[in-house]
């Protein structure tokens, strides 16, 4: 394949890796859960990862302190027979027993100073492996937090909108209706009472209503008028 060719699918193989990873940002802000859980899972393979390193590193420290030991105890056997030796006049048996004792103490300081080294190396790994526990509980509990959070913002942000879309013209509209049609009952009835006033029915009765009036206005003056000359009949007998 020509280097065109494959700069091409490069670009392309780009292409998709940036598409795929705008499709996950985007399903992971509808479903934080997601993101939270892929943190996690990530942090937890970690911390696995890292706890066969670490437990790798404390077996070496262990292997460091038995070979140390055991090269202490040799050179102090080698030590002691050496002094034996020298008292024994044993020349031959002393030199090689020198080159012994000088070839352990130089492992014994190697040693020790790997054994130093190895230590080190397990605090900082078991510290490290700590951390990123902590680093795993404190994500467990950001995610319910957060979590809780959007739930109590998605609520929200719902009775806002239904609040912000909450119409009251149609219910105002509605009694509005109720109180036109109750006041245009109230001006027919009052139109059909002024209008049976000026009807030649109303005008009539209002007339006889004043013909008994005056009828009876009469009556009452004959009977004054009876009275009074009964009173004056009296006076003159």
């Amino acid at each position: 394949m020509s280097q065109s060719g494959s700069g091409f699918f490069a670009r392309l193989s780009n292409l998709w890796h940036g598409f795929l990873n705008l499709w996950v940002s985007d399903l992971e802000k509808d479903h934080p859960e997601i993101a939270y859980e892929n943190s996690i899972n990530s942090m937890i393979d970690k911390y696995t990862k890292l706890k066969k390193a670490t437990a790798a590193i404390i077996r070496r420290r262990e292997d460091i302190e038995g070979r140390l030991k055991a090269r202490e105890k040799e050179l102090a056997q080698v030590d002691a027979d050496l002094n034996t030796a020298v008292e024994s006049d044993e020349d031959e048996l002393a030199l090689i027993l020198i080159n012994k004792k000088n070839t352990l103490e130089a492992e014994v300081a190697e040693l020790t100073a790997d054994l130093e080294q190895a230590r080190q190396d397990a605090e900082d790994a078991k510290s490290s492996l700590l951390n990123v526990q902590a680093e795993i509980n404190k994500l467990k509990g950001e995610k319910d937090r957060m979590l809780a959070k959007m739930a109590s913002a998605k609520a929200r942000i719902q009775v806002q909108e239904q609040l912000e879309g909450l119409s009251v013209d149609a219910e105002v509209k509605a009694l509005d209706n109720v109180r036109e049609h109750i006041n245009s009952l109230q001006a027919e009835a009052k139109l059909g009472k002024e209008l049976a006033g000026e009807s030649l029915e109303g005008r009539l009765k209002k007339l006889r209503q004043q013909t008994g009036d005056i009828t009876a206005k009469r009556e009452l003056d004959a009977l004054k008028a009876k009275r009074a000359a009964a009173k004056q009949a009296q006076k003159t007998m």
